[in-house]
């Protein structure tokens, strides 16, 4: 087993946490802006205070977009010596509760699993959820799989 596998292991089965974000409004018109998704209920604030959220909610798909930030500001050890990071795709995502607009969320990660697929190459899994303050639902929940090369 390589040195680095070694360090990556040490971490099996921690608990990080990252930094609170504010999602505002501003963040979620740009996202629609981005995606062409203009549904109401993302950028309408009077429609959409008619509707079960009672206000605009962040989309499903920013909120996984954050993943790559949230996870930038974990308590999870760096690696200096990582040249490049991607990601390879999700095992399992569910959008269990919404954000509304204004909310501040934050991930939980835990890792799964990593391997050294090639020297110098790695995998890791991720269980990953993102909180959001003062609910008691989480708005995701996912399995994260990620490469990185060193």
């Amino acid at each position: 087993m390589s040195d680095m596998l070694a360090r990556l292991q040490a971490d099996r089965g921690v608990t990080h946490h990252s930094d609170w974000l504010t999602v505002d409004q501003a963040m979620i018109d740009r996202f629609a802006d981005a995606t062409m998704d203009w549904q109401h209920i993302h950028v309408d604030p009077e429609r959409a205070r008619e509707t079960r959220f009672g206000g605009t909610i962040a989309h499903g798909f920013l909120v996984l977009s954050l993943l790559s930030y949230l996870e930038e500001k974990t308590t999870a050890a760096r690696l200096p010596d990582m040249k490049v990071g991607v990601n390879y795709g999700f095992d399992r995502v569910r959008f269990v509760s919404p954000v509304r607009a204004g909310s501040r969320i934050r991930s939980v990660s835990t890792l799964r699993s990593v391997k050294e697929k090639n020297p110098g190459h790695f995998e890791q899994t991720q269980d990953i959820c993102v909180e959001v303050e003062g609910q008691e639902k989480p708005a995701v929940v996912a399995t994260w799989v990620t490469q990185f090369f060193v």
